[in-house]
């Protein structure tokens, strides 16, 4: 959580997500911090630098969580809590990160250590995952299928 408000405070979303909006955001942030303004002496050069890198992750980021992201990768959610295993999972902080059967990985925000403890120690992990996290936590899609060698 202390991420998603980390970049909502940075792009300046007070509500709900807006594509549109941000976008808008984006574009005039990269513009204000990009380090082809700075001169290579300037010392705020490295300052753009590690900004813009901050605003394009931030920017990613928040258009994976934003609620027209949810809906256009809807049914593919459904379909893979629906009907996938669980391989792996771990907790760090808040973030709870669930790796499916089929490679796939994604981040569930603000799961406390409490849910966390209850899914290690359920008998069917998938079953409490499928009815206490998948649908109840602010997630997003952080990996892509595992690659085959």
């Amino acid at each position: 959580m202390k991420r998603i408000n980390e970049y909502k405070k940075l792009f300046s979303v007070e509500k709900e997500l807006d594509l549109k909006e941000l976008k808008s955001t984006y574009r005039g942030l990269v513009k204000q911090w990009h380090p082809d303004k700075f001169q290579a002496d300037d010392a705020k050069k490295e300052e753009a630098e590690l900004m813009s890198r901050k605003i394009i992750d931030g920017y990613h980021f928040l258009v994976s969580i934003a609620p027209e992201t949810k809906i256009a990768t809807l049914e593919e959610y459904k379909a893979l809590t629906t009907e996938s295993g669980i391989l792996d999972f771990q907790h760090k902080g808040l973030l709870l990160e669930i790796t499916f059967l089929d490679g796939t990985t994604y981040e569930y925000f603000g799961v406390p250590k409490t849910i966390y403890v209850k899914l290690i120690n359920s008998p069917k992990q998938y079953r409490f995952a499928k009815r206490s996290i998948f649908n109840s936590y602010i997630y997003r899609k952080s990996k892509k299928t595992l690659q085959e060698a």
